[in-house]
């Protein structure tokens, strides 16, 4: 089956005062048709920059799209002109952003804001938007009448639904959610995830989930990509990953999180900081912090191993290489 996004080999960079900051770094991916892949990894891992240059929302200057190329349903993202691009955003990729309080327009109502995103790609009436922009109110389990409300009126988990409901304005093929509960308390949490859930299985939508909660990938996510200093150090699908993580850092992550059946267990966090951006490591960007470490991980590139469908990116899988 033909994937429904494709990425290949996709670099970003930030040219500061300081230095080049080296955010994206070769990253591939692919997401089918009503898959949902979750992207995982540390702060500062590159997550959030890969999402924004799929949709070409890199501010520039300071950020660069150096090299690499998006395909959506077979269409060369990367080649079409900004009036094109603008059409395909919102329309058919559509974004729910970390904070909604700073994605919120504070001057206009959130009827007017979700309203405004109809009219933009759907070429109705203003009053036929405000209508939709209701009944997608209603949908997200907000009151209509709520519509003629500013931001700062609604609890941060209601304008979290308020974000949902203008990202499925117009029925997009793809959502991308960047880290969409990181700003609530547990409970709304386990809301917000789960009317994601249910509206991406009503709507047959595909999405790209950009978490830090494993647990919540666990419960939404088909495929799984780990992401670290810039680039996807271990693909597959749930199952691979959770039941068989390869990659030293996918497994230090899976440590990190408490086994609620265990009444013993204890959390053992991951050794060292992300590396610098401005200066990563040479050879395997993890050395630093890995607890099987080998001399080729200190300079040399580790290559990528794959079998069936299950790929990492560790000198320890090589031909040759300690699991190898």
């Amino acid at each position: 089956m033909c994937a429904l996004l494709k990425v290949n080999d996709l670099r970003v960079k930030y040219q500061t005062f300081e230095g080049v900051v080296h955010a994206v770094n070769g990253v591939s991916l692919e997401i089918g048709e009503r898959e949902t892949l979750g992207l995982v990894g540390e702060s500062g891992a590159g997550k959030t920059t890969t999402a924004l240059s799929l949709m070409r929302l890199i501010p520039s200057p300071p950020g660069i799209i150096e090299s690499g190329e998006v395909f959506f349903d077979g269409r060369a993202l990367h080649e079409l002109p900004e009036d094109e691009m603008m059409q395909v955003r919102g329309n058919q990729i559509s974004m729910i952003f970390q904070d909604p309080m700073t994605s919120l327009n504070p001057v206009l109502t959130v009827g007017l804001q979700i309203a405004e995103v109809i009219v933009a790609h759907q070429g109705v009436s203003s009053a036929e938007a405000m209508r939709r922009a209701e009944s997608l109110m209603e949908k997200v389990q907000i009151p209509a009448a709520r519509s003629r409300e500013y931001p700062h009126e609604f609890s941060g988990g209601m304008r979290q639904r308020i974000g949902i409901a203008m990202a499925l304005a117009c029925n997009p093929r793809l959502i991308v959610a960047d880290e969409p509960t990181t700003a609530l308390d547990v409970t709304v949490q386990a809301q917000v995830i789960e009317l994601i859930r249910e509206l991406r299985d009503e709507l047959s939508t595909a999405m790209m989930l950009i978490t830090h909660d494993l647990g919540v990938v666990g419960e939404v996510c088909d495929h799984v990509a780990v992401m670290y200093a810039g680039e996807i150090v271990e693909k597959g699908d749930l199952e691979q990953i959770f039941d068989h993580p390869m990659h030293p850092y996918t497994r230090g992550l899976f440590q990190c999180v408490p086994d609620i059946e265990e009444e013993n267990s204890v959390i053992q966090p991951i050794d060292g900081l992300m590396p610098d951006p401005f200066h990563l490591p040479a050879g395997c960007r993890f050395h630093p912090r890995c607890p099987e470490c080998l001399e080729a991980c200190r300079t040399t590139v580790p290559p990528l191993s794959e079998r069936d469908g299950h790929s990492v990116l560790c000198h320890l899988y090589a031909e040759g290489g300690a699991r190898g």
